[in-house]
């Protein structure tokens, strides 16, 4: 006797609507960060993600050369960090979690 199995309708539907979303992941939202130095020994970034959302509380840290944290901190309500810019070289980590982090070396930051 020759035994038949069927999958459930629903497992089949759930099974072609998850294999359907696979390519909007390409479609997800990037991180984006710009810093500018004030002028007046501070830096301010500010922060976002490229569909419009805002980075309130996303975290920031800036590193010196020898990758001490030398500041940290969470974006504002206005998705902008300020820092006082340290001496030396230094690199501004915009951290909203993996896939989604920006790093800026603090040599491209003008005023």
């Amino acid at each position: 006797m020759k035994m038949h199995y069927r999958l459930p309708a629903v497992f089949l539907a759930l099974l072609a609507g998850v294999s359907l979303l696979g390519p909007f992941d390409a479609l997800a939202h990037s991180a984006i960060c710009s810093c500018l130095d004030n002028g007046d020994n501070t830096v301010t970034c500010e922060g976002g993600f490229s569909d419009g959302s805002s980075a309130a509380g996303v975290r920031v840290f800036v590193r010196d050369s020898t990758d001490t944290t030398v500041a940290r901190g969470k974006m504002d309500e206005n998705s902008e960090f300020t820092f006082d810019k340290p001496k030396g070289a230094y690199t501004v980590i915009f951290d909203a979690g993996p896939g989604h982090q920006v790093e800026i070396d603090g040599r491209s930051i003008v005023e």
